[in-house]
């Protein structure tokens, strides 16, 4: 499209009889700022249960699940299957990130081995710095994150509303 924009002033300049040389056409715009850039909603990081960095920008451009656990919490447990199902099925379409808080690294631990969710990644939010950033207050609580990182849910879903949400989230 660009030859065509400048076939364009050339043909105007000429029909106007212009006899000066046109002025050198405009740069192409400079790509937003945003261009590449993780969205607003995946600008944290954090520490795996392991203590390795984590950037959340790695997560964009995927739907994207976050998980908001505590190692006590019994709802947590239960979901726990569907998140290692979802995971299975659906990880190379969807992003799942586990945010532990509310408890110790040990627990955490023991709550992700016992439960066998170690396939997704999951965060030790302790200091509650992610969980505070989505303005969680309770555990079991899903963050889900669109394509683009807009967050679409923000709340305690059932498994069923869960798989209903991915299901439309990777169609």
């Amino acid at each position: 499209m660009r030859p065509r924009v400048l076939l364009a002033a050339a043909l105007v300049a000429a029909l106007a009889g212009c006899g000066q040389a046109a002025a050198p056409a405009a740069p192409p715009p400079a790509p937003a700022a945003s261009a590449g850039a993780a969205p607003a909603s995946l600008a944290f990081t954090g520490r795996t249960l392991d203590g390795t960095a984590f950037d959340a920008a790695t997560l964009a451009g995927k739907p994207t699940i976050l998980w908001f656990w505590a190692p006590w919490c019994a709802t947590c447990a239960s979901e726990a299957m569907s998140i290692a199902d979802i995971h299975e099925e659906y990880g190379d379409r969807l992003n799942i990130l586990g945010i532990a808080g509310m408890g110790g690294n040990a627990e955490m631990h023991e709550f992700v081995s016992d439960l066998e969710v170690g396939a997704v990644p999951h965060l030790d939010d302790k200091p509650g710095v992610i969980w505070r950033k989505f303005a969680i207050t309770e555990q079991s609580t899903y963050v889900i994150l669109d394509r683009a990182g807009k967050v679409v849910v923000s709340s305690y879903l059932d498994d069923l509303q869960l798989t209903s949400r991915v299901k439309a989230l990777v169609a």
